[in-house]
């Protein structure tokens, strides 16, 4: 099994769920250049693959969802 990170597409969203979201990648929406944000997001595969906590795996929650189609909350 694999930590599996949320990412946000909006901002609003992440402000909101902070408890879930782990990238916010709707500050690309919001003027940030992709080529600024790209290095940040890889940076955050790494960390979480190196051990970093993911904010599922913070707050206690162990689903499995492999193959499911659709929003999984």
């Amino acid at each position: 099994f694999v930590p599996t990170m949320k990412i946000s597409t909006n901002s609003i969203l992440a402000d909101n769920k902070p408890n879930w979201i782990d990238f916010n990648a709707g500050v690309l929406t919001e003027g940030t250049a992709m080529s600024d944000l790209l290095p940040q997001f890889i940076e955050k595969i790494i960390s979480v693959a190196s051990g970093e906590q993911t904010r599922n795996e913070i707050n206690g929650y162990r689903e499995i969802s492999i193959f499911k189609n659709g929003v999984t909350l």
